[in-house]
């Protein structure tokens, strides 16, 4: 007896402007850092969900707003790793004629930055996978909140941070 094919349907969203500057140094594991520098992100979704009464999976129109929310946020701030055992991220004491600033001590590191500048993520470490993560979960919660008649099954999303280099996220349900 043959059985009916699983069908499942999707939509990628690849545009141009769906980007961020920003500036970062990974963590790895034997305690050494990169040096701080900036990448130009690049971003990519893709949507699994059910095929509505039109035969949308959702419209492109409203998906693409939304991605670009975030990489609008990301865009231009240095991103730090708010779950890092050893990274401290601290308000300094206000100081007239200054903007308020951030001091960013990762061992023999010290940093010193305005606050506006800064975006503290909640992530062990700046990589593209846990860009691509936090992007990915942010991007379900708020697809969730202003679209709840449709059903996401599944979400993947890229963070290319060079051509050819890029931290992947996929959520099943």
């Amino acid at each position: 007896m043959a059985h009916a094919p699983r069908e499942s349907w999707s939509i990628e969203v690849d545009k141009e402007y769906l980007k961020f500057s920003a500036a970062h140094f990974l963590v790895f594991a034997d305690g050494t850092a990169e040096r701080l520098h900036g990448h130009n992100y690049r971003v990519y979704v893709e949507v699994d969900a059910s095929l509505d009464a039109h035969g949308l999976v959702l419209d492109f129109i409203e998906v693409k707003p939304v991605v670009r929310e975030l990489c609008d946020w990301l865009d231009e701030h240095w991103l730090l790793p708010g779950l890092h055992p050893e990274l401290v991220v601290r308000d300094l004491p206000p100081e007239p004629g200054l903007a308020p600033h951030v001091e960013v001590r990762y061992r023999e590191r010290l940093y010193r930055a305005p606050k506006e500048d800064v975006i503290v993520l909640p992530v062990n470490n700046t990589s593209a996978e846990n860009f691509a993560t936090w992007i990915g979960r942010e991007l379900t919660r708020r697809l969730t909140e202003r679209f709840p008649a449709v059903e996401i099954r599944g979400l993947e999303v890229k963070v290319e941070e060079t051509p050819g280099q890029r931290g992947v996220y996929r959520a099943r349900r």
